[in-house]
């Protein structure tokens, strides 16, 4: 959420560059600034009202003690009215603050000036590409095709279970499964992150403070009885641990890492794109959370995405780096770089990270904030990434590593599954 001093300060250049999200903000920015000056006004008449009655009650109370009874009752009957007024006052600014903030909440992150223009992902920048891509045999096989002949994972008995998108892992299937989010973990715990175990379901106010609501709601499972969502990344849980805390400046760099299945209702995706491991409502990531000083968060951005590139590398798959134009950008990020692992039996290039900075766009809606060298309280920065999401990458590996013999295991994975082939 952006805050109102940046937006009262800065109209013109924040809605230049929200020019770059193809949107035109100027009315929503303009309201703001006119409900934040009608909350702020009304706010002072209430203060002045209630400060008129106060003194008025103070000076009932002097004339009552000398006797003066009639005078003291006509001050009451003017208190009385002062009482409703203020009464009316408190309604009103209640409402024009609910207003306001429903609408800062409908206002998108301003893009860093990084951010390329752009309408859509054709408009996205790749910054970076490594790795060879394998030539396979004629017939090769997409990973849905492997996995059934295989016998590793089940898509049909999930649709038997639950419904399409929520696919069965089997025997090596699941032991590579497993394997993969090990690896993840301990790559990550290596490199400084605290691992951590978080719920998967959270309250209104945890999706309000990393942005999932009112933005994505439709995408998000709900459980109406108890007013919980599933949930869609671990960014949620493990962002707000730190709703509502004051942190002091010596506490950062602030670094987690947390596995967690992930659901999405993914509504409206429909075509080959989503076949197989490509699209699920339920899959498995492993994440990586970090809480910055505003002078640190984008090299601490840089050192993220060097650190996915050490993963993907060790898994010796082709990928490329993508700077995401101000089109495609996500509602709450600042700047995001996407990570995509060539799928060779498909011929495509397929997503399986977002490295992203939000600045302070997430705290402050979490009310995360730090108290600086100063004195003063600050907003924190709080970036995330995805390392990594597992369906994409399992497909890439059981499709870039096939061969007559079956499907040979990444090095780095042989000590974590116990087996070097799947045949």
């Amino acid at each position: 959420m952006l805050q109102l001093q940046a937006i009262r300060e800065n109209k013109d250049a924040i809605i230049e560059a929200l020019e770059k999200r193809n949107i035109d903000a100027a009315p929503m920015i303009t309201k703001a600034i006119k409900l934040d000056e009608k909350r702020r006004a009304t706010q002072t008449k209430m203060d002045n009202t209630l400060a008129e009655s106060n003194k008025l009650s103070k000076d009932i109370g002097a004339l009552y003690k000398n006797g003066k009874y009639q005078e003291a009752e006509v001050l009451k009957q003017k208190t009385g009215g002062l009482k409703e007024a203020s009464k009316k006052l408190g309604g009103e600014l209640n409402s024009t603050a609910d207003a306001l903030q429903n609408l800062l909440y409908q206002i998108p992150n301003v893009p860093h000036g990084s951010v390329p223009a752009g309408n859509s992902e054709a408009d996205n920048e790749e910054t970076f590409k490594e790795g060879d891509i394998p030539v396979l045999d004629a017939d090769a096989l997409p990973h849905w095709e492997l996995a059934k002949k295989l016998d590793i994972i089940d898509l049909e008995l999930g649709v038997k279970i639950t419904g399409a998108g929520f696919p069965v892992y089997k025997g090596k299937g699941a032991r590579l499964q497993r394997a993969l989010i090990n690896y993840f973990l301990d790559r990550n715990t290596a490199a400084g992150y605290t691992e951590v175990q978080v719920p998967h379901l959270v309250n209104e106010a945890s999706g309000l403070g990393t942005g999932q609501l009112p933005d994505k709601e439709g995408q998000m499972y709900y459980i109406q009885d108890d007013n919980l969502h599933l949930i869609p990344t671990g960014e949620v849980p493990v962002t707000n641990m730190f709703r509502d805390e004051l942190l002091e400046a010596d506490a950062f760099p602030l670094r987690y890492t947390s596995y967690t299945p992930c659901f999405r209702r993914e509504a409206g995706s429909y075509g080959a794109d989503v076949r197989g491991l490509n699209r699920l409502h339920q899959f498995d990531k492993v994440e990586i959370v970090r809480i910055e000083h505003p002078d640190r968060s984008y090299a601490a951005l840089d050192e993220m995405v060097e650190h996915v590139k050490i993963l993907l590398r060790e898994l010796q798959l082709p990928y490329r780096i993508l700077r995401l134009c101000g089109g495609d950008l996500g509602f709450t990020a600042a700047l995001t770089y996407d990570f995509e692992v060539f799928s060779t039996a498909q011929d495509r290039w397929l997503e399986i990270s977002s490295v992203s900075n939000f600045e302070t766009y997430q705290s402050n809606r979490l009310k995360l904030r730090y108290r600086d060298k100063d004195g003063k309280t600050r907003l924190a920065h709080t970036l995330n990434g995805s390392a990594l999401a597992l369906p994409r990458v399992l497909a890439a590996i059981l499709e870039n590593y096939q061969t007559a013999d079956g499907i040979r295991i990444p090095e780095v994975l042989i000590p974590y599954c116990g087996f070097d082939v799947i045949s």
